[in-house]
């Protein structure tokens, strides 16, 4: 008869939410000499909480207009529009490139939209950008 061995669960939940087929999200900040942009993509919930308030502290530091993009979120809970929320009461009106349906709803029901221009477009991003993140 084979042995058989089990190994216990993976407590790494980046190996456990890739086998579950859950995009995990990510947070990046680009600065150049005129704006920031916060790049988020796949999952942006509880998890991304701290990586969030620190796009948040780094587009303050910056001082420059802040743009959003969202083209690649696949998921947003209250974090993600918490995060929104206090970069539209600290630097003023955001800018938001191509959210897809479940943030323009999320926009909408919370109407934090109200004080965040929403792109169709993007209008591209300096070449030479200051990673900050």
């Amino acid at each position: 008869m084979p042995d058989v061995t089990q190994e216990p669960p993976s407590n790494d939940t980046s190996t456990n939410a890739a086998m579950a087929g859950v995009e995990t999200g990510s947070v990046h900040v680009m600065v150049s000499a005129t704006r920031t942009r916060i790049v988020l993509s796949g999952e942006v919930d509880v998890a991304l909480a701290s990586d969030l308030a620190e796009a948040v502290h780094d587009a303050e530091r910056a001082g420059l207009p802040v743009e959003i993009d969202a083209r690649h979120v696949t998921f947003m809970d209250s974090s993600g529009v918490t995060m929104l929320a206090r970069l539209a009461h600290r630097a003023g009106r955001l800018t938001m490139i191509q959210p897809p349906d479940v943030v323009r709803f999320l926009l909408e029901v919370t109407r934090i939209g109200e004080v965040i221009d929403v792109l169709d477009v993007d209008p591209g991003f300096p070449e030479n950008p200051t990673d900050a993140a």
